[in-house]
Order: C-alpha cells, then structure tokens, then sequence
C-alpha cells in the first residue's frame, strides 16, 4: 500500500494537516490499516520535497496545512489509472515461518497452522460481521468501506484455503503412517 499516493488522493478533496489526513484515511478504509502519525508527517514531508504537496501555512492553531500541488494532481490521476504491479510478491511473514518451519529440527508446523487458522478464522468471522453490519447503508464512504471489507474477507478465505493445502501437505509428507 502506498502512503504517498493515499494522502495525494486526499488532498485533492480540500488542504488538510497531517492528523486530519490519517483519521480520513482510516475512517475511508475502515480503520483496517492503521496509519501511523510520524509515518503521515514524514511522508508529507517527502512529498513537499518532491513538489507534489505545499504548505499552506497555519490554521490558526498550530497546524501546518498541505494542500496538492497541480505536479501532485498528475502524479495521483495516474496512480488511479495505473494497475498495481505484480512484478515482486509481496513478503508473506505466515509462508515464510511455515516454509522455515518445516526446513527446520523441532518446529511443530503443524501446531503453527492450527493456531493461524484459528487467528484467521477468527478474522473472518469479524470481517464478515462488520460487512453485515454495514451492508445496509448507502454512503460512499460506506461502499469505500465494503470494498476494503471484502478484500480482507477474500484474502483471508485464501489464506484458511492455503492453509488446508498447508496441512494436507504435511500430511503427505508424514507418510501413511501419521
């Protein structure tokens, strides 16, 4: 996910400071992805170097207001327009512990997909019931947050689908006699 192009896009509504900026970012995306404060600073500090935000002075209590430049307006026009990438996958930590895990003595792999499925079905059930929750109102905040809502619930069905696939796996690979 790309901070900088999320808070590009926000500009483009009205200038904002950094605090307004992270609680309109959580509160578009559902508070699924929480946003750091320094995180939000430093990258708009990036982007007042790279001529793709301004600030616009004060607004009367102390905070420094950034509003999107006309460089910042092309750079996210295009970021809508441009597919994501799918060049690199992106680090998995769960694939990465299980492949270790199995290259590893002592490490009870199967124990470490039980306990993530459990996690992850847990999650589920949280996505699915804040869909629920949310589906009936017609908002367009509300619909940004049902997008995000259903890509959580889809990549976690995967992942409890992988994770079958991970214990088949095992299984195999312990023979017939386990």
């Amino acid at each position: 996910m790309t901070i900088r192009h999320s808070l590009l896009a926000l500009l483009q509504d009205r200038p904002r400071y950094g605090y307004q900026l992270r609680i309109e970012f959580e509160d578009r995306t559902g508070s699924s992805w929480p946003l750091n404060i320094g995180q939000v600073y430093t990258t708009l500090d990036r982007l007042e170097r790279d001529g793709l935000v301004r600030k616009d002075g004060s607004d009367g209590e102390g905070h420094v207001i950034y509003s999107i430049t006309p460089a910042g307006l092309v750079e996210v026009r295009n970021w809508f327009t441009m597919p994501v990438p799918r060049t690199s996958p992106p680090r998995n930590e769960l694939a990465i512990k299980l492949a270790l895990g199995l290259t590893l003595p002592g490490v009870d792999v199967g124990a470490a997909i039980h306990a993530q499925r459990a996690v992850s079905i847990r999650a589920l059930q949280e996505y699915t019931k804040a869909r629920r929750d949310m589906a009936s109102q017609h908002r367009a905040t509300d619909t940004a947050r049902l997008l995000v809502l259903d890509s959580l619930i889809f990549q976690t069905e995967a992942e409890v689908r992988w994770l079958d696939l991970c214990e088949a796996r095992l299984m195999q690979l312990a023979g017939p006699s386990a």
